[in-house]
């Protein structure tokens, strides 16, 4: 008697890498990816090859994301401690042997490479506080929270010593968040961010005194003094250090309620927007579809980050619930920070917004993050009951 095995079509072995996608978070990040393409087809149409290098490095993101989403979160809980120490070793060698350019000592020299090594502690941080924080499962001691704040200040200050101010924050704002998902007290939470809005008011209170000539202020170097003042007041200098954020702010109030229309910004073609490609695509984006793009844009960002907390919420482990409770908060990070800078409520801080700016570096790491979501996603729907 002949056995005969039926081959299985190429269809059904698609399916079989394709099964258990998250159809909803799939949505959301081609929704972004369409604006990010129509703004960078505007604002770089005629800036080189920008607009064909944003559409090869979103087709590098997606073949990211699908290969981390092949990755169980076992393996990447296996990998949580050697990039944190990769990461934290590349930072040193970078501080010793970096390379320095326009006073700053960001990149490291890898043979025909160059990269920029604080970008793998934006996914490598919060891995390893997840880690941390699954090995210490059942156990909410001051010890796990301070031998993980302690996890998180080391990269923190190396990554402010050279300086970058933007991709520290991004970093401690990661760690964060992996804090208070593991059930930092509001007693520890309230008080700082009670300190912080005190200090910020007395900031703006006190402007006119401390933004004088000759007064230095203590920890901060004098470029990021330089652009605290300029937020509180760009008029100081419109055509030096406030002409970025006076012309992203122009650009935005004139686009209105529903925009100049695509390619039709006056700001963004007179090219009255610094870096309308990259930091400030925003405000191009702002001018030609107005308060009504906006809140299309809002409107992805919101779908994105809710998705990516029900996905946390229904995580089965504490690992994957923290990793992508951490994950999902980042790229609100991204977004505000970003949205912030360019309409004049926080200082320039060089963070690009997701989806939307140029660069292959950061749309790697939000390959990265999406593809760690949709890991624990599949991980939960492919789970035996």
């Amino acid at each position: 008697m002949n056995t005969v095995f039926e081959q299985p079509t190429l269809w059904q072995r698609a399916r079989i890498v394709f099964k258990g996608f998250d159809t909803p978070l799939l949505l959301a990040m081609f929704l972004l990816a369409a604006i990010g393409l129509v703004a960078m087809y505007s604002a770089g149409f005629d800036h080189g090859t920008r607009f064909k290098d944003h559409g090869r490095n979103m087709l590098l993101a997606l073949a990211v994301v699908f290969v981390v989403a092949q990755v169980p979160p076992s393996r990447l809980l296996q990998l949580a401690v050697p990039l944190y120490l990769v990461g934290v070793a590349l930072l040193v060698a970078t501080a010793v042997y970096g390379i320095t350019r326009k006073g700053a000592t960001r990149w490291l020299s890898l043979g025909p490479l160059v990269i920029q090594p604080s970008e793998v502690l934006k996914i490598a941080m919060p891995l390893m506080l997840a880690w941390w924080f699954q090995k210490r499962e059942g156990r909410r001691t001051p010890y796990e929270f301070v031998v993980a704040t302690l996890l998180l200040l080391v990269p923190v200050a190396l990554v402010v010593k050279q300086p970058d101010l933007g991709t520290a924050v991004l970093i401690l704002a990661s760690g964060v968040y992996v804090l208070f998902f593991a059930g930092l007290s509001w007693k520890l939470v309230g008080p700082v961010l009670l300190l912080g809005a005190l200090a910020a008011a007395a900031i703006v209170l006190s402007a006119d005194a401390i933004c004088e000539t000759g007064v230095r202020w203590p920890v901060l170097r004098e470029y990021q003094q330089h652009r605290v003042c300029t937020l509180l007041d760009p008029t100081k200098d419109p055509l030096g250090k406030g002409f970025h954020i006076l012309q992203g702010m122009i650009a935005i109030g004139s686009g209105g309620l529903s925009g100049r229309g695509f390619m039709q910004g006056t700001q963004t073609h007179l090219e009255f927007i610094p870096e309308r490609t990259t930091d400030f695509i925003f405000a191009a984006f702002s001018e030609e579809f107005g308060l009504a793009g906006v809140l299309l844009l809002l409107l992805g960002f919101t779908f994105l980050i809710f998705r990516g907390l029900m996905i946390a919420s229904a995580a089965p482990t504490v690992f994957t619930r923290l990793l992508a409770g951490a994950v999902t908060m980042g790229f609100f990070s991204y977004a505000f920070v970003n949205m912030g800078m360019v309409s004049g409520i926080l200082p320039v801080v060089g963070v690009p917004l997701p989806f939307v700016s140029y660069g292959g570096t950061a749309m790697v790491s939000l390959g990265l993050g999406l593809g760690i979501l949709m890991s624990v996603s599949r991980s939960r729907r492919l789970m035996p009951f």
